[in-house]
């Protein structure tokens, strides 16, 4: 086909779809999942989510004004047709490369963007915001949340149902019902729904709504044919199904066959008569219209590139995963003790915990997406005497804090926080970068905070974590890491306590987790120009290795603080209040780690050079303190007796 007859062409903003025949919204839709694959393919991201959501997203820019109307999705990793439809078509194949398109929405991104998002169960509450902010101001526009059936087991989701009822404003939830979240869904919400899939009480009532809508002489008011009013008195037939969310205050509406735009179309445009809560339960399929997507919508939920012919997902030749490498450990580990457990929140492929779950079901748990009951969940646990462990990802813990501090760290339970993806993790951006958690868990009384350099030193610190009585969180970044050596069984370590690598005299280099083979590295440049440089792996946040560490701070030379979190209140400003509380000149001191700002998506090495933690910044960094004047004989330092020690 000519690239000119593209109909895809044709769409440079919502508006331009309202012109569309039936036939044409079929071959946009053709034409939009051949672009997402393609694409996906060569930048990577989100696959099948984003296919199971291309009717639905044509539909919903028919037949709502956006940007007037607001369209609000959950997660937001299913939005490329979404982005495609709202002007950004020229600029998709920049998706989640540097200074390109994001993943997810961003408000700054786009006028069409109503919410930005990245973490799970937001969009009801978001909305419900957005509805009685409409309200207050006089406004007469839509609003509509769209959130998958994976969101929806979310407390917060949840919340904001039970809320709906209270403010009583008018607002459209879509749930898009794919069974799937990233792995399969769990609990009783989940089973409810997939009772509304398979009930026969569907096939009788869309029967018994085709009558009825052709025998309805105003129907036409509502729909332009039977088949669409049959889904739009659906929800007056359907409340044994929906009676969870009429109990809730909603009107159901469903369940509706979320591949078909007419159908999507008549039931959008009935609903926008609808006062009130009003929920549309539509099933989709994920990966739909790709079939390696189709038969394995899990491993092309989040992906790197692949071989759009055979669906082959490339595959790095680099070092083994921090995760895999954290998985056999925890196996390994719980063959000697079942007093192990695992615990995730809808995530147990990303952390790992798949094995886990095959050696040991009865010790697994897998409670959707749902951090601060995990956290509380596995505080329980601790303390009717097993040893559980919490493997989620740096940016999601982030939703659990209180329950960190309130129900595990208040009552000192054993309770190991495995915290994956910590640092920067590249092209998801800002959302998903987990460069927080050293700041808001080293204030945490009573917690031990770790970092391994590499994935042996992993291996121990997880040996390490469950035999300390008392909790800990260690943790580590995406990908694979060095492995100096086979090591057959883990070691265990001695809380707090660091280790020196190189010895210098010229400046100093004190690192934490994957940034001490960049210091490593830079050291050796530094060497050969004639720096003698000493290298620290500090291991621990907290309790730090104080008498390591103000040895090295006591010998007066320059010294710099890398860390792959945010230099506010982070690794580095442990060192500094140690140097601080001792008397310490920490004009000597610069810190290396993430600004105090929102990091954008790139990838890991450019992150790594933007924001200095490349062994060739780490190289200009010390050659910088150099150049300053801080010569180690023009430093006093206060010799503290702990340092002399």
């Amino acid at each position: 086909m000519n690239p000119n007859d593209y109909i895809l062409n044709r769409i440079n903003c919502p508006a331009d779809l309202k012109t569309l025949s039936e036939t044409e919204r079929k071959g946009l839709a053709e034409e939009v999942r051949a672009v997402i694959i393609d694409t996906v393919s060569r930048t990577g991201g989100h696959l099948a989510s984003n296919l199971g959501a291309v009717e639905l997203s044509i539909a919903l820019h028919t037949v709502f004004e956006s940007p007037a109307d607001k369209i609000v999705w959950d997660v937001s990793h299913q939005t490329y047709t979404h982005k495609l439809l709202t002007g950004r078509r020229d600029a998709f194949s920049s998706l989640r490369q540097g200074g390109g398109l994001s993943g997810f929405t961003r408000r700054d991104e786009s006028e069409h963007d109503a919410f930005g998002a990245g973490h799970a169960s937001t969009s009801i509450s978001a909305a419900l915001g957005l509805a009685k902010a409409r309200e207050l101001r006089g406004r007469d526009e839509h609003v509509v949340a769209v959130i998958g059936d994976g969101s929806m087991t979310g407390g917060l989701a949840l919340e904001g149902l039970n809320n709906a009822e209270q403010l009583n404003t008018d607002l459209i939830v879509i749930l898009n019902d794919n069974t799937m979240s990233i792995s399969e869904n769990v609990g009783a919400l989940a089973l409810h729904l997939s009772k509304l899939r398979l009930a026969p009480l569907y096939q009788r009532v869309e029967t018994r709504a085709r009558e009825m809508a052709q025998r309805i002489p105003a129907a036409k008011a509502l729909a332009r044919t039977a088949e669409g009013l049959s889904h739009g008195v659906t929800r007056l037939l359907a409340s044994e199904a929906g009676a969870v969310f009429e109990g809730m205050g909603f009107t159901y509406l469903g369940p509706i066959d979320g591949h078909s735009t007419e159908v999507l179309i008549d039931v959008l445009e009935s609903a926008k008569k609808l006062s009130g809560p009003l929920l549309i339960h539509i099933v989709t399929q994920k990966g739909k219209g790709y079939e390696f997507a189709e038969s394995n919508s899990r491993m092309f939920h989040g992906i790197s590139g692949f071989d759009v012919s055979d669906g082959i997902i490339e595959r790095s030749n680099g070092n083994t995963s921090y995760t895999k490498v954290f998985s056999d450990t925890l196996v390994e580990l719980a063959a000697e003790d079942e007093r192990i457990v695992a615990i995730t929140a809808a995530m147990p492929d990303g952390t790992g915990l798949s094995k886990f779950a095959e050696a040991y079901p009865d010790r697994f748990f897998d409670v959707g997406i749902a951090e601060e009951y995990a956290v509380t969940f596995a505080a329980g646990l601790a303390a009717g005497g097993l040893r559980p462990v919490v493997a989620l990802y740096s940016t999601f813990l982030q939703r659990a804090y209180d329950q960190v501090l309130h129900d595990v760290c208040l009552q000192n339970l054993p309770v190991i926080f495995a915290i994956d993806r910590a640092g920067l993790v590249g092209e998801d951006g800002p959302t998903h970068h987990g460069v927080f958690d050293l700041s808001f868990l080293r204030h945490a009384p009573g917690l031990v905070v770790a970092a391994p350099k590499d994935t042996v030193e992993l291996r121990n610190l997880i040996s390490t974590a469950l035999r300390h009585d008392g909790p800990m969180a260690v943790r580590y970044p995406r990908g694979g890491g060095p492995c100096p050596y086979e090591c057959s069984k883990p070691e265990i370590l001695a809380i707090g306590q660091g280790e020196r690598l190189l010895e210098g005299d010229d400046v100093a280099i004190i690192a934490l987790g994957s940034t001490v083979y960049p210091a490593v590295q830079a050291a050796c440049s530094l060497r050969q120009i004639g720096i003698s440089t000493e290298v620290v792996n500090a291991r621990f946040v907290k309790p730090l290795d104080e008498n390591l560490i103000l040895d090295v701070l006591s010998k007066g030379v320059p010294t710099i603080v890398i860390e792959d979190n945010t230099i506010v209140g982070g690794f580095g400003s442990a060192i500094l209040e140690l140097a601080s509380k001792n008397g310490c000149n920490a004009n000597s001191i610069k810190l290396v780690g993430v600004p105090d700002s929102f990091v954008e998506h790139d990838s890991l090495d450019n992150l790594r050079e933007k924001t200095g933690l490349s062994s060739s910044r780490i190289v200009e960094a010390a050659t910088e303190l150099i150049k300053t004047g801080l010569h180690p004989a023009s430093i006093p330092v206060v010799q503290t007796e702990r340092a002399k020690a």
